[in-house]
């Protein structure tokens, strides 16, 4: 079982996160905070594996909590999930110290998917973030050199000369990915489940051992796996 704690300033959103956790077998939410600050206080008291936690909160932001929760409570997973969806946020949150990001206009698919998957230790950027990164990155390539060199983990760290061994499904499913869409439309548009979709896509993550969306179409592209 998944703990989860959610932390944002809106209760109709936690309200609204909650309804959705509560469908998944796998999750529980055990607290709720309005700020940073009620945050490390349930934290103190109620063990959680997952933080959903929002940027933009009074008394103390997203950026501040995260200093204080990596260095009290190391064993916490944080995934962001937020409005703001700026380069210059994502990459100061990662560098903090979470694991994941995600915006609110992602469906619940790709939540619970990202939530799973910091769980497991692993990183995760949704694929909007994920693509508008892989994009400036391949427009312009020396507009974030610095946050750039100073994530390496989330950069293409794979140096096979041949591309790995993609079911045909998979390749559906990658192409699928790289145009942008959620598991959502993907699962509509090969008539599969959500469910489906979401371990293809966790086998192709496995199989090129890619940390995000992002580095798995860099992988992709470079292989020749994709246009």
């Amino acid at each position: 079982m998944i703990r989860v704690m959610l932390a944002d300033d809106h209760a109709i959103l936690r309200e609204g996160i909650r309804a959705i956790l509560s469908q998944e077998p796998d999750m529980q939410v055990v607290g709720e905070a309005e700020n940073g600050q009620a945050l490390l206080e349930l934290l103190a008291v109620i063990p959680a594996n997952v933080v959903l936690m929002d940027v933009n909160m009074p008394v103390l932001d997203g950026f501040a909590t995260m200093g204080i929760l990596r260095s009290r409570f190391p064993e916490v997973r944080v995934l962001v999930l937020s409005m703001l969806d700026h380069e210059n946020y994502v990459y100061r949150m990662l560098q903090a110290g979470a694991l994941g990001y995600v915006l609110k206009t992602s469906d619940t698919t790709e939540i619970t998917y990202a939530i799973r998957t910091v769980a497991a230790g692993r990183q995760f950027l949704c694929t909007e973030i994920g693509l508008n990164l892989l994009y400036r990155s391949v427009q312009r390539p020396s507009a974030v050199p610095e946050a750039t060199e100073a994530l390496p983990a989330y950069s293409m760290a794979l140096h096979r000369s041949d591309a790995i061994d993609l079911s045909g499904r998979e390749m559906e499913v990658l192409k699928l990915i790289a145009e942008g869409l959620t598991n959502a439309e993907i699962a509509e548009q090969l008539f599969a489940s959500k469910r489906t979709i979401e371990t293809h896509r966790q086998n192709i993550i496995e199989k090129t051992q890619a940390k995000n969306t992002a580095a798995l179409i860099r992988y992709a592209m470079s292989h020749g796996l994709i246009e």
